[in-house]
């Protein structure tokens, strides 16, 4: 990553949306695949759930599906595989036993670098806050014991706070209406997956992607994001010049 790369991302945005520049107040994080490490359990327990009721849902794709709610998902392979639409009763066995699969797994690790990012964040005057697919509360109740005093619970929007999941832009629209954004300008979403980078691009926000997981770079610019990074220790660095242009330009 160089300065020019960001600072013509940040640009082309700013003349799409004809404004000067960003004038960040908040910095939404996806949690699964950016905050914490847990992408590969999900995945993994997303396929031994769908194969105990005879679906088939491969790892590979269960990437493909991140951001997006349970029982979307459920519905998806269901309808591909026995042509119709699932009931409310098999999408609360199947992700319960899917839960049950995660919950074994006896810790989730916070991403490398990921609190720094956050850390970061915060001390440049910008809130940070999550914005998730996920209502395990196993995994949310992590949130201050990895990021202490970081985050305000108050801000966060999680599966139960909306109808419609990511690619969906309402999980990050709410985000902003909680926390008082009056302009998508005013806050950057950080993704991992096409889904999310998808809902963050349809909100109108600026997308940092970070490829974290298994899918190509092309796959993450082509779902919408304005700059991407590699790993959550790069945009670490360069998080405190992101906010310093973003008030310049």
């Amino acid at each position: 990553m160089t300065p020019d790369i960001i600072k013509v991302a940040i640009n082309k945005y700013c003349q799409e949306k004809h404004i000067e520049g960003l004038s960040l107040k908040t910095v939404m994080f996806d949690m699964d695949g950016v905050l914490f490490d847990s992408m590969p359990y999900h995945a993994q327990s997303w396929h031994r759930a769908m194969a105990d009721f005879g679906l088939n849902l491969p790892v590979e794709e269960a990437f493909m599906h991140e951001g997006r709610t349970g029982a979307g998902t459920i519905g998806i392979v269901t309808r591909r595989q026995f042509n119709r639409e699932a009931t409310e009763e098999e999408c609360k066995a199947i992700y319960q036993r899917k839960s049950q699969y995660f919950n074994e797994i006896s810790e989730t690790k916070r991403m490398p670098f990921a609190y720094e990012t956050v850390k970061a964040v915060k001390e440049c005057g910008i809130v940070p806050i999550v914005v998730t697919g996920s209502g395990q509360a196993s995994l949310l109740g992590k949130l201050e014991r990895n990021f202490p005093g970081l985050f305000k619970s108050e801000w966060m929007v999680c599966a139960k706070d909306v109808k419609l999941g990511k690619p969906n832009p309402e999980p990050y629209l709410m985000g902003m209406k909680k926390s008082g954004i009056a302009h998508e300008w005013e806050t950057m979403v950080v993704e991992n997956a096409p889904l999310g980078i998808e809902a963050g691009h349809k909100s109108g926000c600026f997308v940092v992607a970070v490829n974290t997981g298994p899918l190509p770079d092309e796959m993450l610019m082509k779902a919408g994001a304005n700059l991407l990074f590699h790993s959550m220790k790069e945009l670490s660095e360069w998080i405190n010049y992101i906010s310093n242009l973003s008030l310049k330009l």
